[in-house]
């Protein structure tokens, strides 16, 4: 094969790599848990949080993303007399903290080999590796919703959207509430557009 040709089947090689790369984020895999929810238009709710909610600095920004998707489904915040109180949790698989993806390794990696031959010649060869594509050890971003009607003191809705670490938590929200008050239980995947991703 003459080099340039060799170089344009490298260039191309490269260029379908770096579309891969760059494609739509993975899509969300959101399990629903209970069946739909009669919900009549105007019902009121208000925000729960945990106490170790209360120093989390995105739960604001997580519960301003559900106001306006809950306004849509046709309720109503309602903070002085609810019906439904409506609690949000945003968590992360701690293997996502690690600089390179987690505790399993996946950084740069450099070898030594030393090798010698009966006929008196020896080496000595140097190998280094990065990774492409990120480790086998997939980090994920988790959001769980749960609506509960206050005067039955029951959970009346819950769902949860799972996604790779880049996943904005609000794209995430917005799938496990895709469809409500009318989403069917069971396990589905959800796409996630360009803006879910930061």
């Amino acid at each position: 094969m003459n080099p340039s040709r060799h170089r344009r089947l490298l260039l191309v090689s490269f260029a379908a790599l770096l579309a891969a790369c760059a494609g739509a984020p993975p899509p969300a895999t959101v399990q629903v848990f209970t069946g739909p929810v009669q919900v009549p238009a105007g019902t009121g709710y208000r925000f729960e949080r945990l106490p170790s909610q209360a120093v989390q600095p995105r739960q604001g920004e997580l519960e301003a993303a559900a106001e306006v998707l809950l306004a849509r489904a046709g309720l109503r915040r309602d903070d002085a007399a609810p019906r439904l109180s409506v609690q949000l949790g945003a968590s992360q698989d701690p293997a996502a903290y690690g600089p390179w993806g987690g505790p399993y390794g996946g950084g740069p990696t450099v070898g030594v080999g030393i090798a010698g031959g009966s006929g008196g010649g020896s080496g000595i060869g140097i190998g280094l590796g990065f990774p492409i594509g990120g480790t086998g050890v997939r980090a994920s971003q988790r959001v769980d919703v749960q609506i509960r009607d206050l005067a039955a003191g029951r959970v009346v809705f819950q769902s949860q959207a799972s996604g790779s670490s880049g996943a904005s938590p609000v794209a995430l929200l917005q799938a496990a509430l895709r469809d409500f008050p009318i989403a069917q239980p069971g396990t589905r995947q959800v796409p996630l557009g360009e803006a879910a991703v930061r």
